[in-house]
């Protein structure tokens, strides 16, 4: 099966790189310039990284109609933990995805918001500890979410308020769910137990 990548080596440095952009960054996103062409390998060649990913306990999820591919870990290991406000952020970009998109009513648009959108829902939230997030905070989500390609800054400063975040599609992909309604309750119904310091947040499972 693997023939193919031994007969060319520009197939091979392709795989290569589609391959570990996966295994480091989680996502590959058909609308992100520095991911489209790897996308397009992988859904075009979806056949050889199948068994690849397999051999490393992995399962390839590609959603055309939303353009993410994504890994989901099939022992439930390599996951990414997040911290109770890393959590809690990521979470609210959830609701503002599902919130924008339910405005947009297609999935060919970006769902775009900004910065003081995301600080008014935690706002909402009301947490006696850290009732505001505090810009150095603000910088290293928005950088860390980046990283695992969920989100993208359009302004290099993130902290202003009228800062543009692009949030992509992957933020929901690693949770399989039927009803999207469903799963717009359970994110609030999180947030809520958040707020009332019911969770302790280091245990988001969210990558890979």
């Amino acid at each position: 099966m693997f023939d193919i990548l031994n007969e060319s080596v520009v197939q091979k440095d392709k795989f290569r790189i589609a391959a570990n952009k996966l295994l480091n960054n989680c996502f590959l996103i058909k609308k992100r310039e520095d991911t489209r062409k790897d996308y397009m390998f992988v859904v075009q060649n979806k056949a050889l990284f199948d068994p690849y990913f397999e051999l490393l306990g992995y399962r390839l999820l590609i959603n055309e109609d939303q353009g993410v591919i994504g890994l989901v870990n099939q022992f439930g290991n390599g996951r990414l933990q997040l911290t109770k406000y890393e959590s809690i952020m990521l979470l609210i970009l959830r609701l503002l995805y599902i919130e924008k998109r339910k405005e947009l009513g297609t999935f060919t648009e970006e769902v775009t918001v900004l910065m003081e959108e995301i600080r008014d829902k935690y706002a909402m939230l009301k947490i006696k500890a850290k009732p505001v997030l505090d810009k150095t905070m603000e910088r290293s989500i928005i950088s860390l979410l980046k990283r695992y390609n969920l989100v993208s800054n359009i302004e290099s400063d993130v902290t202003q308020a009228d800062a543009r975040i692009i949030i992509y599609p992957s933020v929901i992909l690693a949770m399989q769910i039927d009803d999207i309604n469903e799963y717009f309750t359970q994110c609030k119904d999180r947030l809520s137990n958040y707020a009332k310091g019911d969770s302790d947040g280091d245990s988001e499972e969210d990558s890979e």
